[in-house]
Formats: C-alpha cells, sequence, structure tokens
C-alpha cells in the first residue's frame, strides 16, 4: 500500500481540547464536588442555600423532565452517562450524581481566558468552539521541540495557572491526526504524533475516531466488513467511490492515509447564529402560549444581541420546533420581510415576528407542545 499524499514531516499542527469544560468550570465554584459524578444540563436555577448556610445540591435520581445532558465529569462517565443523553436515562445509570445547571456566561468567560494564554505562547490558533482550538506549532518558538511537546507543555501549565483547568493535546502532522491524537490520553495528556506513527497508533483505531464519519456511515462501514482505520486504508479508492459517492469515497480513503493539507485558520466568518432550548416540561400550545411567546422573546433578544456584539447582520431567520413524538416543524423568512435588515435590534424585533406566525402555526394544528426550540438567525 502506498500513501496517496506524504505528510510533510516538518508540519506540526496542535488539537488542544479542554477537558470534561462544563463541568470542570462548576468544579471550581464546587469544589467540594471533585471526585463526585457530577452532571450538567437542565434548568438554568442555581443550587439554593440550605439550612447550614451552604448550597444543596440535586440529585439526578430526583430528576423528572425532558432535559438532556450537557456535560459530565469523568466520574459520572464511568456509569455510561455522556453528552446529548436524555437526563432521565442518565438518572437510571447513575441516580447518586449530583445535578448542576447551565451557566453559559461563565463558560464562555473561561473561554476567552484560556484562549488568551493560548494567544501568549502562539501567534497562529483556529478557535473551533468554546472549549477547543488548533494551533499552528511552526509558528511560534519553541514549537518543533521534542515533536512539539516542550511547547505543549508550557501551554497545558500556563492554561491551569490562570484558569485552574485541565486541558489535552494533541500534536500531529495535521489537524485530521492530531484532533485524534488528543483522545489518547485523557485528561490532562499530551500525545504526540509522527507520520511513521500512522500504521501502529492510527490504523488500529474504529474509523468512527475520524472526525467527519458519523454513526451512519460507521454503520455503513461495519456493514461492508470494515471496522478499523487500517481497513480503510486497504480499501481502494474507486471502491470507496462506488460506495459513498465521488467526494465522500475519495476523503475517506485520504483520511485512512492521514493525509490533511487543511491550514490552521485564524479568522473565518460563520454562516449562522443561532440559541436554543430545551423545556423542562412538556409545553401546549394553548395553555402555555404566554410562556411560549416569553421564552420565544428572551431567545430572540439573545440573539439579537449576540449579533450586535459580534457585528453581524442577519438575512434570514428561522425557527425549529421539535415535539414530543420527535417531528419537527420549522418556519424561515428573509430579514427584509421582518423588519430586520439593519442590524441586531431590528433582527431581534423580525425574529418576533416569525416565531409569532409560528406560533400561530402551531395553534392552527392544534398541536401539543414542544419540547424543544431552535431559533436560528444565520448571517451570510
Amino acid at each position: 500500500m502506498n500513501a496517496p499524499h506524504p505528510m510533510p514531516a516538518n508540519r506540526r499542527i496542535a488539537h488542544l481540547d479542554m477537558d470534561a469544560f462544563y463541568a470542570s468550570v462548576e468544579l471550581l465554584r464546587y469544589p467540594e464536588l471533585r471526585g463526585l459524578p457530577v452532571v450538567i444540563g437542565g434548568s438554568h436555577r442555581r443550587p439554593a442555600p440550605g439550612a447550614s448556610g451552604r448550597e444543596q445540591h440535586a440529585r439526578l435520581r430526583d430528576y423528572a423532565g425532558r432535559g438532556v445532558v450537557t456535560t459530565a465529569t469523568y466520574a459520572a462517565r464511568e456509569f455510561g452517562v455522556h453528552s446529548a443523553m436524555g437526563l432521565m436515562q442518565a438518572a437510571r445509570l447513575c441516580p447518586q450524581a449530583v445535578l448542576l445547571p447551565v451557566d453559559f456566561d461563565e463558560y464562555r468567560r473561561y473561554s476567552r481566558l484560556f484562549k488568551a494564554v493560548i494567544a501568549e505562547l502562539a501567534p497562529v490558533v483556529e478557535d473551533r468552539g468554546v472549549d477547543e482550538v488548533y494551533i499552528d506549532f511552526g509558528a511560534a518558538a519553541g514549537g518543533q521541540e521534542q515533536g512539539g511537546r516542550a511547547l505543549a507543555l508550557t501551554i497545558q501549565g500556563a492554561i491551569y495557572e490562570r484558569t485552574g483547568l485541565t486541558c489535552s493535546i494533541g500534536v500531529a502532522p495535521n489537524k485530521l491526526i492530531a484532533k485524534m491524537a488528543s483522545e489518547f490520553q485523557k485528561p490532562n495528556g499530551i500525545s504526540i504524533v509522527y507520520e511513521s506513527d500512522l500504521a501502529e497508533r492510527i490504523w488500529p483505531l474504529p474509523c468512527r475516531r475520524i472526525h467527519g464519519i458519523g454513526p451512519r456511515m460507521s454503520e455503513r462501514l461495519e456493514q461492508l466488513g470494515i471496522g478499523s482505520i487500517g481497513e480503510l486504508a486497504r480499501c481502494e479508492r474507486d471502491w470507496l467511490v462506488q460506495q459513498f459517492g465521488r467526494s465522500n469515497g475519495s476523503w475517506m480513503y485520504e483520511a485512512a492515509w492521514g493525509w490533511d493539507d487543511r491550514p490552521v485558520v485564524t479568522e473565518s466568518e460563520p454562516v449562522s447564529m443561532s440559541r436554543e432550548t430545551t423545556f423542562e416540561r412538556d409545553m401546549h400550545a394553548v395553555r402555555d402560549r404566554e410562556e411560549l411567546r416569553e421564552r420565544f422573546t428572551t431567545l430572540c433578544e439573545q440573539l439579537a444581541a449576540d449579533l450586535q456584539r459580534h457585528g453581524y447582520v442577519g438575512k434570514t431567520i428561522g425557527v425549529k420546533l421539535r415535539y414530543d413524538n420527535f417531528q419537527r416543524q420549522g418556519r424561515r423568512a428573509g430579514a427584509q420581510r421582518c423588519g430586520g435588515a439593519h442590524g441586531g435590534a431590528g433582527a431581534a424585533g423580525g425574529a418576533v415576528a416569525v416565531l409569532a406566525a409560528v406560533l400561530t402555526a402551531v395553534l392552527a394544528a392544534g398541536r401539543g407542545g414542544p419540547n424543544r426550540l431552535d431559533a436560528h438567525l444565520a448571517a451570510h
């Protein structure tokens, strides 16, 4: 077997992933919970003080509702709890876990803190979300030493000193392998991967470890008798194209060989921005009409503030509702039609108009209320 493209020997890209980020931020607030199974999710209510003055934390066994797990500590993950799992299911797996509400404002604050630390040590950083970044170690002082381990240790230590949080870092010839490597030694680990490590360290992994191969594609590969990345690499490119199409087939072949020439991009424009919420109980379109309107309006105001803070204008406003039977309903309209073409505040008013139209449609249909709302405002 011959690689489709050689990997640059001197290219060192790092993927940094904060360890159980939301949960770790909460443990800074509640250090007495360290080592315990803790689940983050559900409502936005903070724990109430008890008779002793200390906050009384809810237990997962007492939860009733339709919320989902946002994240969990590693102690809770040992029981099978994971992100996006329903809280009721998580309660069956780990009833003794402490349940804490989400606090996105605090998570975003710590996100800015750890990224500021990285920027002081490495000039080329690609923001990939609230808790992860790519770093071009080739553009940073000392980034090539020990294959990148020296700089990774420096960044790890600086982040912990400034924030009290740990992170895991993978350093490799490209972004594809670096992202896989950052998972090798979690939490608080550093993994250095070279081109020569492909067969020994990457090929034994399941195909789903390739970022971009989801559950459906992974299932299809298993049906074809392909379970590991190495087995995928042994497939002919033309055969993969026949099975998955020209674009996906070619990409899968090159990914299995560890080839990825994407640069670390320091600036990019988002295609869309959105806000969403999950209701703690079933909401009825008629009986809970006023509460629904209030929740819709709050989401619109939050979304408008996001747009204004980043200096964006939305052209399209869309709303998605998901019901308790998992059916979805959506509406989309141009901001001009809604009177929100010239800024965040106008966009909020336009979004409220669209949301009102959707709510009217829901009422007319006589449906039971949604248990999930995704209010989406796209900026192009």
